[in-house]
């Protein structure tokens, strides 16, 4: 049977949110012979791994999936990251609209929609063009996405400036949540910042002209913040998650996984800090000081900063005995591991894994779930501290290292978080009757988000009415 209908999928270049738009992707395909997918590639300037993944991930996917890379253009001077994603976008507006109009100008399939990453809202413009709806994929979690358009109501309804909560005492009430959050400690550090946050409300105000958003998270997990932004009305939010790659990410990892072979199950923490996560010589001190003082064993992921004020990605260290103590690496020798990148889907689905210190970026969340391994918090940057407190306070399903820690990935850390504070949150990972509830209730979410992509599941009955949306 050929696709009677085509969707044009339009990803931000991070890698998070590459993956999980083309495991969309494949699931969209996969459910309904009526769909085909364009994935337009577009590609940061800086990042250098982005080529390797792109081929591992364009792999055997279906014949109704082509992938069409949008030229590189030159990017205009930034003033911050939230800036640069923004005229990165707008620059490249006309050569995705030329590529909507070739597909477009084919005929058959019809053109029924764009979907367009959470950042590349000036997309939309394109997609009113054509005369064909746009959708909005959300990489982070429903709570998240109902507090900026909280934020959003806020600034334009009630005149009030978010960059005033820098700081402050103020706690906010909103519906995705039960505890009010403290505002200062929470959310995003571009919301402090005046041309940072007037660009994210902005792009938060144009979901408002979509017809669906597409949430890459289950009802089971965030129950209230899914009521809440059904309540909404319009437009129609999806929960469609975990949309995950969880097939083994490298052959790199096999001389680990023999490691994670000899030791008892979940009897390993894993520290690892996503695509971005980094730390120089005196974080990592602390972090090798905490391990060994806990005495559990350990696989811990450890990169090297970029340069200051240089938006590049990390590389791994070329000697890590260089920034850790000395000795360290012999006498932990048996019970530990210090790498450079990590396969990570591939050591958290091993049984030896019993933790997982990580940076809270969603996917991670998402697969640390999964796989049924409790969290220990210390976000980075972004939505991390939000996440962060979803997942300790609100969810009771992490333990916490530092959850209001943040890092400026330009200028570098705004604090080291000490030994003490690592060490305390390895044990309340780890130990304890309280450990041993958490462990029980992330296993019991694990089942639940393996239940809903089931057919009858909730993600499942969610995407089975987007499909019917586009393809009506």
């Amino acid at each position: 049977m050929s696709a009677e209908s085509e969707l044009v999928f339009i990803p931000c270049p991070g890698l998070g949110h590459l993956v999980s738009m083309v495991e969309m992707a494949k699931l969209l395909v996969d459910l309904d012979d009526r769909l085909s997918i364009t994935v337009l590639i577009l590609k940061f300037p800086f990042d250098s791994e982005i080529d390797s993944r792109i081929e591992s991930l364009t792999a055997s996917v279906a014949a109704r999936i082509r992938f069409v890379l949008v030229p590189r253009r030159s990017h205009s001077p930034r003033t911050s990251r939230r800036a640069f994603i923004h005229h990165f976008m707008e620059n490249h507006k006309a050569d995705v609209r030329e590529a909507v109009a070739e597909l477009s100008a084919r005929g058959s399939p019809r053109l029924t929609g764009l979907v367009v990453d959470m950042f590349c809202t000036t997309m939309i413009d394109v997609a009113i063009e054509f005369g064909v709806p746009s959708y909005i994929f959300f990489t982070s979690g429903a709570a998240f996405l109902g507090v900026m358009l909280h934020l959003q109501s806020l600034r334009d309804e009630q005149h009030m400036d978010p960059t005033k909560l820098e700081g402050s005492d103020a706690k906010l009430d909103f519906p995705c949540f039960v505890n009010p959050l403290p505002a200062a400690r929470f959310l995003p550090s571009d919301v402090f910042i005046e041309e940072d946050c007037r660009i994210l409300l902005d792009i938060v105000l144009r979901y408002r002209e979509t017809k669906g958003i597409l949430v890459n998270t289950f009802a089971e997990l965030e129950p209230r913040a899914v009521k809440a932004l059904a309540s909404l009305g319009e437009p129609a939010v999806y929960s469609v998650g975990p949309i995950l790659n969880i097939k083994a990410e490298s052959e790199k990892g096999f001389e680990i996984l023999d490691w994670l072979d000899q030791q008892p199950d979940a009897s390993v923490v894993f520290l690892c800090f996503g695509s971005k996560g980094s730390f120089d010589e005196h974080q990592a001190k602390e972090i090798a000081h905490a391990l060994e003082r806990s005495g559990y064993r350990f696989l811990w992921s450890l990169r090297q900063p970029p340069a200051k004020d240089k938006l590049e990605a990390p590389r791994d260290y070329a000697d890590p005995a260089e920034v850790l103590p000395e000795g360290f690496l012999d006498r932990t020798a048996r019970v530990g591991k210090v790498i450079g990148w990590a396969p990570q889907v591939t050591f958290l689905a091993h049984p030896a894994i019993g933790g997982f210190v990580s940076h809270c970026g969603w996917n991670s969340i998402l697969e640390s779930i999964w796989f049924g391994v409790p969290i220990a918090v210390w976000p980075q940057h972004a939505e991390q501290q939000f996440n962060a407190f979803q997942l300790v306070v609100e969810l009771g399903l992490g333990a916490e290292i530092k959850m209001d820690h943040r890092r400026d990935l330009v200028k570098g850390s705004d604090g080291v978080v000490t030994a003490d504070e690592i060490e305390g949150g390895i044990r309340k990972l780890m130990e304890g009757e309280e450990a041993g509830e958490r462990r029980k209730k992330v296993k019991e979410v694990s089942e639940k988000s393996r239940e809903a992509l089931m057919e009858g599941g909730s993600s499942y009955l969610s995407l089975a009415c987007f499909i019917e949306d586009v393809c009506s």
